[in-house]
């Protein structure tokens, strides 16, 4: 038997428990139908039935809403060094089901076994770092002024709405719910519709793990219903939102009325600069990495690659090679590099920019196909010839597809790099190191990279400018997010407090 048919054969058993009752939701510990019904959740590689959904519209998430805030002063109120052990056993109750958690995001998403399976430890670690600063981190400052004492401190904000993507729902959802896990909140969590299995494992391994009933609520459903009464709910104090930038700027206004804090982590058309004098070997796996790994279906990839013209012709050739020679295939094949997109409306959207990128007069150099008829299949795609101003520069794809477009010198490669109302990410390759310092200073983006592909440290902020996002994630910046800071004076004598109406 092939490592393929033993995946298969896994999966299997563990979906077996999905297909009788489906994917229902869980509130204050108790799995609850969906008010709105259900939905159908399909697998991108075949588009057969995994199983059905409850669909949540505003009376469930009414009901989260409450469970998360009657749960919320309890959480708060316990002692940081417990919180801290229920959050370590989650890490451990993740680290436990891996493979599982592994398997049924690449039936559920199309992505490839061989990222997934890294993803599933991603989030343990997630769990692990937060619960490490979970002591810490109501810890404020101390700022003496003449008269008074002034310490700072950080509470809780309370129960917060947290809402996720399908690309790497699993890693994504942890990145989000266990800083507000350690900060002390509760959560209501509502999972994109299109990926539903693993968010429905994540809240199991935490109430195993101990965690108290309505701590984490989970709340399946669309945004139109579930997504915005999640907004608009007035116990909700914050929501933690990561897709598109439309629907965040939906977001946005759903929660003005009830003045919502938001931390937005939207789309990008993330620029990689590079330079005749880079290790261009290095540069071209790093290219590669960027926009093919995960079906190109990350907000951090380097979907424009800006080349200089001394080196384009040389670079491209290679890169085409490289790119003509990913394996497309069945995600649970180890051997696979790229699997099926999403499902049919984001199938749909990759493909139409075939012909968009035809009719705007770049060149495909690459892939530009479908694959089957099975799945969602779609060769790795480049375009040459490009120039900044076309569509397929300017529209984030979100899809395993490159656009190439040539600079002459470092003015020309950031106005081009800057020209976009996205900023999420750049990567610069140079090894000039001034020129490194000059250009990562004026180029729009919250985080960069020079001479590396994105590696993420937890403790930096993660986040985006322009389109791309409000707020930072990771380290000390979470905690900003889902606390409250407190100021509180103390009197050190009794100084002179003015007299009004005395005689």
């Amino acid at each position: 038997m092939s490592v393929l048919e033993q995946n298969i054969k896994k999966l299997q058993g563990y979906l077996t428990r999905f297909q009788g009752g489906g994917v229902m939701n869980r509130i204050a510990g108790v799995d609850h139908a969906g008010s709105g019904g259900t939905f159908d959740n399909t697998s991108p590689v075949d588009k057969g039935l995994i199983c059905t959904v409850a669909r949540g519209a505003a009376s469930d998430i009414d009901q989260a809403a409450n469970a998360a805030a009657d749960a919320f002063a309890d959480w708060r109120d316990m002692p940081a060094t417990e919180r801290r052990k229920i959050l370590i056993r989650i890490a451990e109750g993740i680290e436990a089901r891996a493979e599982e958690i592994a398997l049924c995001e690449c039936w559920d998403t199309g992505q490839a076994l061989r990222f997934m399976s890294k993803a599933a430890l991603r989030g343990a670690e997630n769990f692990r770092y937060f619960a490490d600063q979970v002591v810490q981190a109501r810890d404020g400052q101390h700022l003496k002024s003449p008269t008074l004492m002034n310490v700072t401190t950080r509470v809780p904000i309370g129960p917060v709405g947290v809402i996720t993507p399908w690309n790497t729902p699993f890693m994504l959802s942890t990145w989000k719910i266990a800083p507000a896990l350690a900060a002390g909140c509760t959560v209501v969590h509502k999972p994109a519709e299109a990926s539903p299995l693993t968010a429905r494992l994540l809240v199991e391994i935490a109430e195993e793990a101990g965690l108290p009933p309505g701590v984490l609520n989970t709340v399946n459903g669309f945004g139109e219903d579930a997504g915005k009464a999640l907004c608009e709910h007035p116990k909700i104090k914050a929501i933690a939102f990561v897709g598109e930038s439309r629907t965040g700027s939906m977001i946005t206004k759903q929660g003005a009325d009830t003045l919502k804090r938001n931390h937005l982590e939207l789309g990008g058309k993330n620029p990689v600069i590079v330079f005749e004098d880079a290790d261009l070997d290095r540069a071209l796996d790093a290219v590669i990495f960027m926009i093919y790994s995960i079906n190109g279906e990350r907000c951090t990839s380097s979907s424009r690659l800006l080349v200089q013209d001394t080196i384009r012709e040389a670079f491209e050739a290679k890169l085409t090679a490289r790119v003509n020679n990913i394996k497309v295939g069945h995600p649970l094949d180890p051997t696979t590099e790229i699997g099926p997109l999403i499902s049919q409306e984001h199938y749909d959207k990759v493909t139409s920019y075939f012909d968009i990128a035809k009719q705007d007069g770049a060149t495909v150099a690459a892939g530009g196909v479908t694959v089957g008829n099975d799945g969602y299949f779609v060769r790795p795609t480049l375009f040459t010839g490009a120039t900044n101003d076309m569509r397929i520069a300017r529209e984030e794809i979100f899809g395993p597809v490159l656009t190439s477009i040539s600079f002459t010198t470092a003015e020309d490669a950031l106005h081009i790099a800057n020209d976009t109302d996205y900023g999420l990410t750049g990567y610069v390759w140079t090894n000039d190191l001034t020129r490194a310092m000059r250009f990562t200073d004026k180029l729009e983006a919250g985080m960069i990279w020079v001479n590396s592909e994105n590696v993420r440290h937890l403790p930096t902020p993660f986040g985006g400018v322009k389109a791309s996002g409000i707020g930072r994630d990771g380290g000390d910046w979470s905690f900003e997010f889902y606390m409250e800071q407190k100021h509180i004076g103390f009197a050190t004598g009794q100084h002179k407090i003015p007299q009004l109406g005395a005689l």
